[in-house]
């Protein structure tokens, strides 16, 4: 058997592939890393500049659409210097397949959703204080609904696109699949760990849902239906059943107080952090493995 180091150099060994003439998985993780980092304190400073006077709401506008930015252009230059493939490649088909697959993903995020609600409300862990509507009048109701749409479009897109982008794919091909999911699972729970009220429990369950949303990527090997399922997790989440969203608090149509045990419906920090997860994730599981196996047989 010939040795696959013969004839390289030490630096060859070290920062190139093997069979083929790139940087390494984790130099290429590395080089993105930084690259973002630059992005992002270049971006700050409009966001910085215009936030003072501006609303909770539009400031997380500002904010998310100059981390978009800084994710998007990062990954397109990491993809095409230093991955050296097409953006497109990372699972970003354009066809039918993509809308069906982020529908689809709406509505299994809204099943699940639903489901830790009825549980709360069936157990008289809240108390439901009105409509949103009832206190803000309906036109301003549906306009804040609209723009947190947008921001947990945004939202979506940018952290599916890192976490079960670029950086599960790259550490699939240093590694293996298996390893790519749980390491890339474990970095997207650590990116969540200052946010307001994270615990253990709220780490531990972030990581089960990138755990989620990469079965979503495994099973179709497109970012469109993980894609779905975050944005649409966030938006039945926060904006209808008024639950808080891995921390943060965002507008909602529902106006409601969770009074029951923190261990089973997450407290402050919302659902990700409660034992409801795991009953609403085995659904979701569920539902992602029949709607891709009905796309698999050829049938949608």
């Amino acid at each position: 058997m010939s040795d696959p180091t013969q004839g390289r150099s030490f630096g060859e060994i070290i920062f190139l592939s093997q069979s083929e003439h790139r940087l390494r998985a984790g130099w290429r993780i590395l080089l993105q890393t930084i690259m973002l980092g630059i992005f992002l304190c270049v971006i700050s400073f409009p966001v910085v500049w215009i936030g003072p006077g501006k609303s909770q709401t539009w400031l997380m506008l500002f904010s998310n659409l100059a981390e978009c930015f800084a994710i998007t252009v990062s990954i397109i230059y990491a993809r095409r210097f230093l991955d050296k493939r097409t953006f497109a490649s990372l699972g970003l088909k354009a066809n039918t397949h993509a809308v069906a697959d982020l529908l689809a993903g709406f509505i299994i995020a809204f099943l699940m959703m639903a489901f830790i609600y009825l549980v709360v409300y069936g157990f008289k862990w809240m108390t439901f204080e009105g409509f949103a509507w009832q206190k803000d009048g309906l036109s301003p109701a549906i306009n804040q609904s609209l723009i947190w749409l947008v921001i947990f479009i945004i939202v979506g897109w940018q952290e599916e696109l890192l976490s079960r982008g670029y950086q599960l794919q790259n550490l699939s091909d240093g590694f293996n699949l298996i390893w790519g999911v749980i390491l890339s699972s474990l970095i997207f729970s650590g990116l969540h760990l200052f946010n307001p009220g994270a615990t253990w429990t709220s780490t531990l369950g972030i990581f089960l849902a990138g755990l989620f949303l990469a079965y979503g990527y495994v099973l179709t090997r497109q970012l469109w239906l993980p894609i779905g399922l975050h944005i649409g997790w966030n938006f039945f989440e926060g904006t209808i059943f008024g639950f808080p969203v891995s921390g943060l608090n965002s507008y909602t149509l529902l106006r409601i107080q969770v009074t029951g045990p923190s261990l089973w419906t997450g407290g402050e920090f919302g659902p990700e952090a409660g034992l409801l997860l795991l009953p609403a994730l085995l659904i979701g599981f569920g539902l992602v493995y029949f709607y891709t196996k009905k796309i698999m047989n050829g049938t949608a």
